[in-house]
């Protein structure tokens, strides 16, 4: 459910709960707007299967959605600025924003159990009031069990306080009726057809102890270094299987054959001459 929010706060934010939503300055307008410029019947906003959308009714000064100027139709999203001549105004979702991440951690909320947008839940950071009517902060338009205006919450010195409206049906608080009193965190409260957890602060406790379950970063110890094998200046060391492999011949090869001596061959043919010699001498 959406929620309308004024940018100069002249009134509390308007719940989006009836299917047509008439804003101008005639009086039978759901929110009448007398500011100039306004048309009698300005804009309207209806609501369809849980969609928004604006429409202009033939207005003078126009109808603006982010600064866009708006003839029929257009759907409404959380964030959209909406201007009807000087009026500004913001369109919001609440359950968006409660379940966004907030910076500083803890405080007071309250979960819907059951009921209207069940599992919901609402920080209160200040008063808010819950019931039916438009222009409660916490606003369940579909629970005719509760009032218009069914209690209040409200911090006091720290903590989470309620109290009755003058309600028809009343508040119980841990199936006890109340009237007013401070909430504790786990608190049970039935409104209407409603049931609501109260949730409280986070306490962080910081202890001098080191968590026994927390990770530990053990230090980085330098592995010891691989010595360093120089090489010798005359040369690469030589892989004596590669060395072996490279002198042996090849299987099939024939080997090498040496040539004859040269002395032993000058002896022969000098003693071949001699014979010759000889021979032709007689």
């Amino acid at each position: 459910m959406l929620k309308l929010h004024f940018k100069d706060a002249r009134q509390a934010p308007l719940w989006l709960t009836e299917e047509r939503f008439t804003l101008g300055q005639d009086p039978r307008n759901q929110l009448q707007l007398n500011d100039p410029g306004i048309s009698a019947f300005h804009a309207e906003i209806r609501q369809e299967q849980g969609y928004y959308y604006l429409s202009d009714c033939g207005s003078l000064a126009g109808t603006w959605v982010n600064e866009e100027r708006v003839t029929t139709g257009l759907q409404l999203r959380s964030g959209d600025q909406i201007r009807l001549a000087s009026v500004e105004l913001q369109v919001l979702d609440p359950v968006k924003q409660s379940t966004a991440p907030r910076a500083a951690a803890g405080g007071w909320s309250l979960q819907v159990l059951k009921g209207e947008r069940e599992g919901s839940k609402y920080p209160v950071n200040a008063a808010l009031t819950l019931g039916r009517a438009s222009d409660c902060e916490l606003c369940f338009a579909g629970d005719q069990q509760l009032s218009r205006r069914h209690c209040q919450f409200y911090l006091k010195e720290g903590g989470l306080h309620f109290k009755d409206l003058g309600s028809a049906n009343g508040v119980l608080l841990n199936q006890q009726p109340s009237k007013a009193a401070p909430l504790h965190a786990g608190d049970q409260l039935q409104l209407g057809s409603m049931s609501l957890l109260v949730i409280g602060p986070k306490i962080t406790q910081h202890s001098a102890e080191e968590d026994q379950d927390a990770t530990r970063f053990m230090p980085m110890v330098s592995a010891p270094r691989a010595p360093v094998q120089r090489q010798s200046s005359r040369g690469a060391a030589v892989n004596p299987a590669r060395a072996s492999a490279a002198d042996t011949p090849p299987s099939g090869a024939e080997p090498v054959r040496r040539g004859a001596p040269w002395p032993l061959l000058a002896a022969l043919l000098l003693v071949v001459a001699g014979a010759a010699w000889v021979l032709l001498g007689r």
